[in-house]
């Protein structure tokens, strides 16, 4: 979204630049309450008139793509959008990567990240006449909260951000999956989540869910059985008892029945989805888990892959109502900054054009190395998810999705400006 203000470029002076963050900390006190009758497509006057506040001339909302490799410029009516811009190797892509303010050489242009809580939304970029006239950068980072908060706000009640984001079509089965889904990445100072999920536009049977309340991380990942728009009302199904039966407070044992029950009921015993359900107790660390059919996940410990949380496997759901089978649930004490990485079969069994997998090994190596470079958790599954689309050049057989979740390890401060 790109808002134009001509300004004079006179001499700035020290009482300018207090006066620039006066009228930014006025402007700021009711930007949401200004925003409050406004549509999507409406935001760029908005941005262009509350910028000048702060002693720009030029606001730009950057928002990043589906598959994560883009930074997307918002359009703003009259105003010829700039191209989308790299992750990698710019300015933006380092502030979306870092999550630092970021500016060039000669300070006009000054890059922002845009945060839904710990969820990456992308960029703002804001221009200057020079380096003096902007506002302090504690209001910078203000008024890009305050951007995030609209966006999100505003994203249900039109197309707008939605059609930025993506750079191909979305099949049907993608568009119900990812109006099934939380945001990416969630957290507190107690237990951090993130994911990804691919193809980005063709994903059908893979999702997950999670629910964090004040004691207790609930989390769920799911692989409906086949493909396209049929797996996708499985995974439908599926993740909507896992909702119900979490919030009408029943326990694991008790919701791993419950959802196995609803799948069988909506599709006569004959389909079935393998998933792994989690619950973590977010004050003595206490994980218990349980495996309907699903890889088992990898515990990672002071950087490393430690051990594979294994066990019986129970049947896949909609098959165990039927065979009389009650699901077995297991448990595991972690350690303060344990990471455990729960992952769907696509990831593992991604084939290159040589036919070696993409393996377990390999996502246990990559996760290590990253987590050791002190990536956060969104970063590290950023770039988990691009390894394993040039492990298949771009082109997956089966949906790939993975889920890290760190208990007290300090990752929200490496997601937080």
């Amino acid at each position: 979204m790109r808002a134009v203000v001509k300004r004079d470029p006179g001499e700035v002076s020290s009482s300018r630049v207090t006066s620039v963050s006066e009228s930014g900390r006025r402007m700021l006190a009711d930007l949401m309450s200004a925003a409050r009758l406004y549509v999507p497509d409406d935001l760029g006057g908005l941005l262009a008139q509350r910028g000048a506040a702060l002693g720009a001339d030029n606001v730009t909302v950057y928002l990043v793509d589906q598959e994560q490799y883009l930074l997307v410029p918002l359009p703003a009516p009259g105003v010829a959008p700039p191209a989308p811009v790299s992750i990698e190797a710019t300015l933006a892509g380092r502030c979306f990567r870092q999550l630092a303010q970021v500016e060039s050489n000669d300070g006009r242009e000054v890059w922002v990240p845009l945060l839904d809580g710990l969820e990456r939304l992308g960029v703002m970029q804001l221009e200057f006449p020079d380096s003096g006239s902007r506002a302090e950068g504690g209001l910078l980072h203000a008024f890009a909260a305050a951007v995030a908060e609209i966006v999100v706000a505003k994203d249900p009640y039109g197309d707008l951000f939605t059609l930025v984001r993506r750079r191909e079509p979305m099949s049907l089965a993608g568009e119900i999956t990812w109006n099934l889904m939380p945001p990416l990445t969630f957290g507190t100072e107690r237990a951090v989540v993130s994911c990804v999920l691919a193809p980005a536009y063709n994903v059908g049977g893979d999702t997950f869910d999670y629910a964090f309340d004040a004691t207790t991380a609930r989390v769920a990942l799911f692989d409906a059985m086949g493909h396209g728009l049929h797996a996708g009302l499985l995974a439908t199904v599926a993740i909507a008892s896992y909702r119900q039966a979490r919030r009408t407070g029943l326990n694991l044992v008790a919701t791993v029945a419950s959802v196995d029950a609803a799948v069988a009921d909506a599709f006569a015993g004959e389909q079935f989805v393998t998933a792994l359900l989690a619950e973590l107790d977010l004050a003595t660390g206490r994980l218990t888990w349980h495996s309907a059919g699903h890889p088992f996940p990898l515990l990672l410990r002071d950087t490393r892959v430690v051990k594979t949380l294994e066990s019986d496997p129970g049947l896949p759901l909609g098959l165990a109502a039927a065979l009389g089978t009650a699901p077995r649930v297991e448990h595991e004490v972690l350690q303060r900054g344990d990471r455990l990485l729960l992952y769907s079969d696509g990831v593992v069994e991604a084939r290159d054009s040589d036919g070696d997998f993409f393996g377990v090994d390999r996502l246990g190596d990559l996760v290590s190395r990253e987590s050791a470079a002190g990536q956060p958790a969104p970063e590290t599954m950023r770039r988990l998810m691009h390894a394993i689309l040039d492990h298949q050049e771009g082109t997956l057989q089966d949906d790939a999705t993975t889920m890290l979740l760190e208990w007290k390890s300090g990752g929200e401060q490496r997601i937080t400006p």
